[in-house]
């Protein structure tokens, strides 16, 4: 199967009442063990990367090795762009096949980002490729971008009206208390502004930061209306874990195939814990 953008399989789970993972992928070892979970438990699935990644790996290598991927697995990939922060950016994945891209203006002036998200969606629709936008800022590190807490503000309901109705964007990453990175206390969501949000707007809606919010936090997210849940962090700790644990017991190994196996197959692990989780295991 070649790989898909994310319209249907969003829809889908709007539809139906569970959301899609998208997990951020940064190697060979990390894609492999992403697709192998998805593909056990039958589920859709997003792989995507940040700019970071990309300047780390190269768009061209990722593209290639996802779609050599979608063709030897029979379940819906997608291979998105997060937190692309240039126009340049999303045209270079858009050339060498990334099938949704998310363009993320949320640090510039309401207008300008509006102008910028709608200039994307039209160059990405022309192409066949879901656009994602994000209104309302979520705190964190993600690559090299830092939001403050105190410079956080949540997703506004009735701008997410206006943004959606002038950008023409196919998904709305909103921001309720999620964060990116670990988090340093009590993580709370402000699930009255998901409410609200999710009766105003007909699209499917994106959570970052997923990663280490309480289960029932997060499911109780879904029920309100979220679409996608992005895990990053969740992933990377445990790779690096594994990892750690081989150099240990061994500090003399220098097979990167004796290492990095221990890595990719706890990678594994997490993906299926988060696809029972987010209710989309047997929806592919």
């Amino acid at each position: 199967m070649a790989l898909v953008n994310t319209e249907k399989m969003l829809n889908d789970a709007k539809l139906n009442g569970y959301a899609v993972g998208a997990f951020n992928i940064h190697n060979l070892e990390t894609l492999k063990a992403v697709v192998k979970a998805a593909f056990e438990m039958n589920s859709p699935l997003i792989l995507q990367t940040t700019p970071g990644t990309i300047k780390h790996a190269g768009e061209d290598y990722i593209a290639a090795i996802a779609k050599v991927a979608s063709e030897k697995y029979d379940i819906p990939i997608a291979l998105h762009l997060d937190h692309g922060n240039s126009f340049d950016i999303v045209v270079r994945c858009l050339r060498v096949g990334y099938t949704s891209a998310m363009f993320d203006g949320s640090m510039l002036p309401y207008e300008q980002n509006v102008a910028a998200t709608k200039k994307v969606v039209e160059i990405a629709h022309a192409a066949g490729v879901t656009v994602e936008a994000e209104l309302g800022n979520i705190v964190g590190v993600e690559d090299d971008m830092y939001v403050n807490e105190d410079a956080n503000a949540f997703t506004d309901p009735k701008m997410a009206v206006d943004f959606v109705e002038k950008t023409g964007v196919d998904s709305l990453a909103i921001a309720i208390g999620t964060a990116h990175g670990l988090y340093k206390g009590e993580v709370r969501l402000d699930f009255d502004r998901l409410k609200e949000i999710r009766s105003l707007i007909d699209i499917p809606l994106v959570l970052h930061g997923a990663s280490g919010v309480p289960d029932d936090l997060v499911r109780k997210a879904i029920e309100l209306g979220i679409n996608k849940l992005n895990i990053a962090t969740e992933l990377k700790i445990p790779f690096a874990n594994a990892i750690k644990e081989v150099f240990e017991n061994n500090p003399s190994e220098s097979d990167p195939r004796k290492y990095l196996a221990p890595g990719e197959k706890s990678v594994e692990e997490v993906v299926k814990e988060k696809i029972k989780l987010f209710g989309c295991g047997g929806k592919a």
